[in-house]
């Protein structure tokens, strides 16, 4: 069985395709699957969206993605686990790819990123500089998708709720470490909204920061706004585009 943990805060205008869209690639797999929506606490319609999409809703109250992932984790029912989050949109060939590479024996992966809706030049200059030097030379998952099975989450111990951000990378090199860890070629589709909402200043300002201060900067919510600050685009952004593989 198949379990999609999606952990949500606000996101009434997102989650209703990143639904559809997990929805599509989990039928399409054939295998008996389920939808976990971990609504951390969310002051919209986002319990109420994922309820009417047929998700099993788990309500926290924690502020901290590590945390809201790892209770979706307790909450699932299945062998394998697929970490969503809730701007993203995966397709058939992600599910797919992520089982053929489980079987293979690889104890869990992750798959590049890409945007939609218009992002400034800078921010994809940045997520070029950022997948050539994150995906390709160290490997690591995005916490926008991760795969691996449940028996692989126990052994590396879940996500480190020590942390506020950056638990993704971690939890990538603990599961390197019970094996070989996949990127998948095929991007997910993630939302651009905080190198729209955001300066390129804040943006590279707050990701050196985390690199030269490593843990210690992230074990609380402080200074990171990036993450914790709540705001919301209001808007729909473009559609996901339809000639991307299913």
């Amino acid at each position: 069985m198949l379990s999609f943990i999606v952990p949500a805060y606000n996101e009434e205008l997102e989650l209703p395709r990143a639904l559809a869209a997990i929805r599509v690639a989990a039928e399409a797999s054939t295998q008996p699957y389920e939808i976990i929506v971990v609504d951390d606490a969310s002051t919209d319609a986002t319990a109420q969206i994922a309820k009417s999409a047929g998700a099993i809703v788990v309500p926290v109250r924690y502020r901290q993605i590590a945390a809201v992932r790892n209770a979706g984790a307790r909450a699932a029912s299945g062998d394998i686990f697929f970490f969503v989050d809730a701007d993203t949109f995966i397709l058939p060939v992600h599910v797919r790819a992520a089982r053929a590479a489980l079987a293979a024996g690889c104890a869990g992966g992750g798959a590049r990123v890409t945007t939609d809706g218009f992002v400034p030049l800078w921010g994809r200059v940045f997520v070029r500089v950022f997948s050539a030097f994150y995906f390709t030379a160290a490997n690591l998952g995005a916490g926008a998708f991760l795969f691996t099975t449940r028996g692989n989450f126990d052994r590396a111990g879940g996500f480190d709720e020590q942390l506020f951000a950056g638990e993704e990378i971690y939890f990538s090199q603990a599961l390197k470490k019970l094996g070989r860890f996949r990127v998948l070629a095929e991007p997910v589709v993630t939302s651009g909204r905080k190198l729209r909402m955001n300066s390129v200043g804040q943006i590279l300002g707050l990701s050196v920061g985390i690199v030269l201060r490593g843990k210690q900067g992230v074990r609380s919510r402080d200074k990171l706004d990036l993450w914790y600050d709540g705001r919301r685009e209001t808007k729909p952004r473009e559609p996901v585009g339809e000639n991307r593989r299913g």
